[in-house]
């Protein structure tokens, strides 16, 4: 179904560019983003009907950064449709110049608050959710901006297939905090954690992004968290 542009007009927090871009990633905006946008007009009763070879499955993530976690999962991937949400334009450019380099057919692009996918999508139509360096808003004035929350996770769970994997990650201690507390007490998700090493490795198919480099430079640690979509009853 389309979006409802009125239901669901969300506040976006945060930058939507920053530095100028270069002109190899302007090219990238004007002519290769509009062949894999997601926008509001999008029809995602069926998101498998993204693609042009309809995917065995489709993957989400929420919040791509610079995109080499998305384009490293896709090129693994190749019978995985992915869906990409992310407002940050440069970020963007980031992702189409490894699309085009890696000649990536299997994922497609939604430049806004990924809310608005999560409730245009049908129930039990994605099979894995990354959510991996959000945000974390430090300031306590800010922690409604998060978009871990109640209401996002049950967005979430309301998308997921049932034993689909939701996967976070952070380097923030007060954001894993939140995490935990929040995914914990939803009574659609399972921490798949059984030892200290389930959270402090990253995961084996999981890449480094930048934001975890830019940790690791500081000497911070960053942890993982892998949630399970519970049977729906």
């Amino acid at each position: 179904m389309p979006f409802d542009t009125e239901q669901d007009k969300r506040i976006f927090y945060g930058r939507r560019q920053g530095r100028r871009l270069r002109k190899e990633h302007r090219r990238l905006i004007t002519e290769t983003l509009p062949t894999l946008t997601i926008d509001l007009e999008t029809d995602l009763s069926d998101p498998a009907r993204l693609f042009k070879t309809k995917p065995t499955s489709v993957w989400l993530e929420i919040g791509f950064g610079g995109g080499e976690h998305l384009a490293t999962q896709a090129a693994a991937h190749p019978g995985i449709g992915f869906i990409g949400c992310d407002p940050f334009l440069n970020g963007v450019a980031r992702l189409l110049g490894e699309i085009e380099t890696n000649s990536l057919s299997n994922i497609r692009i939604f430049t806004d608050d990924a809310r608005l996918v999560l409730d245009a999508l049908p129930e039990a139509s994605i099979d894995r959710c990354f959510i991996l360096f959000p945000d974390p808003w430090p300031k306590r004035r800010h922690q409604r901006r998060r978009i871990i929350s109640p209401k996002t996770l049950s967005a979430i769970a309301r998308v997921l297939t049932d034993g689909a994997l939701l996967r976070m990650a952070s380097d923030h201690r007060d954001y894993i905090r939140w995490m935990l507390f929040h995914t914990l007490g939803h009574d659609a998700f399972e921490w798949l954690a059984r030892k200290p090493a389930d959270w402090r490795q990253r995961p084996a198919d999981g890449p480094m992004t930048r934001y975890e480099e830019k940790a690791a430079e500081r000497g911070v640690d960053s942890i993982y968290l892998e949630f399970q979509r519970r049977r729906r009853q």
